[in-house]
């Protein structure tokens, strides 16, 4: 598979670099709120992050189980070797932000994939229509380091309007499994 098929909307593989995009967030600058951008070139560059992509702010399994899971267990991540924690929803910036705050998370970083850019040129995109939902994310997590995938944990049944919500291995113990593997 090419470099640029996560450009195309085909999934991404282990050892590509992530989409180039930038997310429209709300940033303070001189006392004011104004827009600003994050882009994921530039903000996954240098470290070893964990990015988790999921189907929805304020959905029962993202807000119960897997947000908490990588929040309660930052810090054993950190010493896991894990600069940082993103968490990514087909949301806007608002919906991420009170999402965020409702749930008083203090170490993830909330990615806004409003347009879903990142969510097709990473491979995740999937039609949640049979919910009311629209186009959103797949459940996975993954490592990755300065920007290239290192391992990817993608639930099983991928599919538009799946009938089932899959929480097997995207949570935040398989991961930690995995990195601590790397360890020893």
């Amino acid at each position: 598979m090419s470099d640029n098929n996560a450009e195309m909307g085909l999934p991404i593989e282990v050892g590509q670099q992530v989409p180039n995009v930038s997310f429209p967030v709300r940033i303070e600058q001189d006392g004011e709120i104004v827009w600003g951008s994050l882009n994921t070139t530039e903000e996954f560059a240098g470290k070893r992050v964990i990015l988790f992509g999921l189907p929805g702010a304020f959905t029962p399994t993202c807000s119960s189980q897997q947000v908490p899971g990588f929040e309660g267990n930052y810090k054993k991540f950190q010493a896991l070797g894990i600069d940082e924690i993103y968490c990514l929803s087909v949301n806007d910036c608002f919906a991420m932000k009170e999402w965020r705050s409702n749930l008083q998370i203090e170490n993830i970083v909330f990615l806004p994939d409003g347009n879903g850019e990142f969510t097709h040129k990473f491979g995740a995109e999937v039609r949640k229509s049979n919910l009311g939902f629209g186009m959103r994310s797949w459940r996975y997590a993954c490592i990755l380091n300065d920007g290239k995938v290192e391992k990817m944990f993608i639930e099983d049944g991928f599919e538009d309007n799946c009938e089932s919500d899959p929480f097997e291995i995207s949570n935040a113990e398989t991961v930690m499994q995995y990195l601590g593997n790397q360890e020893g």
